[in-house]
């Protein structure tokens, strides 16, 4: 394929990805506002009725998504050499005088909700039930401040935040979309200036003091969607100046926060347009001012692949045997080692790592995830317990591990969007009736916790 006709199918699942992935992270009521119609919705059943081939050829590259799909397996030409490692000056104690990194005591599990102008009792039950500790909720920064300076948190927000801590779970908000007043160029990218969002997390801190229990800094900020419509590797040093302030404002407030590093999409990609590469981004935030963000982040987070293949497998030295989407390591949930690997080359092995986002999807029609369709609901159980039994085994650097996702199946129902690839990711079906792969999530955490006490 030449090269101008890869960028126009690269700029063309980008410029979908508005109409396809919004729900993923939005925060107001456009989304499920209408009740359940009388329309067939996916259940358990559903794998009676017609189902698709055994093996799917991709037919077009994938979509960026929240589930972290790599739009081209194809590396770009790197533009220029990766920075050179420098050792970082280390910080032996945090804001408060804890205890910096902060770490938790053991592997934790968290799952992505989406909370907003829904019933939350149903999904905070079942994210209880199944054993999770964490609730991951995007919120988005535009819809919470304006004009500059004045933040409407409004009673769903408030709501929200205290149903959560009702439960009993902790909370993490994970927040994206700048006003546009602060964004760069008008943009709802990162701010252009470190103090506004600096200002904002310490408010946010203050009003829900001892309720949020942890706040990631932006979401995969590799993509140029997340960034305004144009990334850069300066992008990325610019990041780790934004992460220092909103650091140091979170942990005057409340210094038991865990503070955590926005996770770049696992991809290949390298045009400013469409995406940063991660190990080019990472290595850009790692090697700005001699690795300073490790000083200024409780945890790294990161977003590893999966498309079709088990979690155990990974390129090039344990192929998948999926039909496409194998042929690059950020694939493949174990895209996650390359990363710490990194941390290391970088000097930055103290510094625990938070996976905030891994899932499989199963069967759906949306283009670019195709691959989804060669995932069984059995076999995304295996996949999805697969992937926590690898991490509790072998990645003793991984202090939480949150789920994609619990309960878009209902939400994209209900918009008439049942075979939506967001749907597909669930552990729940539509009706709220559990797949297989919360009965497996349900178990092993279970017998997790009585193996670790």
């Amino acid at each position: 394929m030449d090269s101008f006709t890869r960028f126009m199918i690269i700029a063309a699942c980008a410029a979908s990805l508005a109409l396809s992935l919004l729900a993923a992270c939005i925060a107001t009521p456009a989304v499920v506002t209408t009740p359940l119609t009388e329309v067939s919705v996916p259940t358990a059943a559903v794998w009676d009725q017609a189902p698709f081939p055994v093996q799917v050829a991709p037919v077009s590259m994938p979509a960026f998504s929240y589930a972290n799909v790599t739009p081209s397996p194809t590396l770009q030409p790197i533009p220029t050499p990766l920075p050179t490692p420098i050792p970082p000056t280390l910080q032996p104690l945090g804001p408060g005088g804890m205890p910096h990194p902060l770490r938790v005591r053991r592997l934790q599990f968290g799952v992505h909700a989406h909370l907003f102008w829904t019933d939350r009792a149903t999904p905070l039950r079942l994210a209880k039930d199944a054993g999770f500790g964490w609730i991951r909720q995007q919120i988005h920064w535009k819809d919470q401040e304006g004009p500059p300076g004045f933040y409407a948190w409004g009673a769903e927000l408030d709501t929200l935040i205290a149903d959560v801590h009702a439960r009993g779970l902790k909370l993490m908000i994970s927040i994206v979309r700048s006003p546009r007043f602060h964004g760069r160029g008008g943009s709802d990218g990162l701010p252009e200036h470190p103090e506004t969002l600096g200002n904002f997390v310490a408010a946010l801190a203050q009003r829900y003091k001892g309720r949020i229990h942890a706040i990631q800094i932006w979401n995969e900020q590799n993509l140029a969607y997340e960034n305004g419509g144009y990334v850069s590797t300066n992008d990325a040093r610019h990041y780790v100046e934004i992460l220092k302030v909103a650091y140091r404002r979170i942990k005057e407030v409340d210094p038991t926060i865990i503070v955590v590093s926005g996770a770049p999409a696992s991809t290949a990609v390298d045009n400013p347009s469409v995406a940063i590469s991660d190990i080019r981004y990472y290595s850009a935030m790692f090697a700005h001012e001699n690795g300073v963000m490790r000083n200024y982040v409780d945890a790294l987070g990161v977003h590893p692949g999966g498309s079709a293949n088990p979690p155990e497998t990974f390129w090039p030295d344990a192929p998948s045997p999926a039909q496409g989407w194998t042929d690059h390591p950020t694939f493949y949930f174990r895209n996650v080692e390359r990363i710490r690997r990194l941390m290391e080359e970088y000097g930055l092995a103290d510094i625990p790592v938070w996976i905030t986002e891994f899932g499989w999807a199963t069967r759906n029609n949306t283009p670019g995830f195709e691959f989804g369709n060669q995932v069984s609901y059995e076999q995304q159980a295996q996949y999805i317990v697969g992937a926590m039994r690898w991490t509790e085994e072998r990645y003793p650097w991984v202090d939480a591990m949150f789920l994609w996702n619990l309960n878009f199946a209902p939400l994209r129902a209900r918009n008439g969007e049942p075979w939506h690839e967001q749907a597909s990711f669930s552990i729940i079906n539509a009706d709220y009736t559990p797949r297989p792969a919360y009965r497996a999530v349900q178990r092993y955490i279970l017998e997790y916790n009585a193996r670790r006490g």
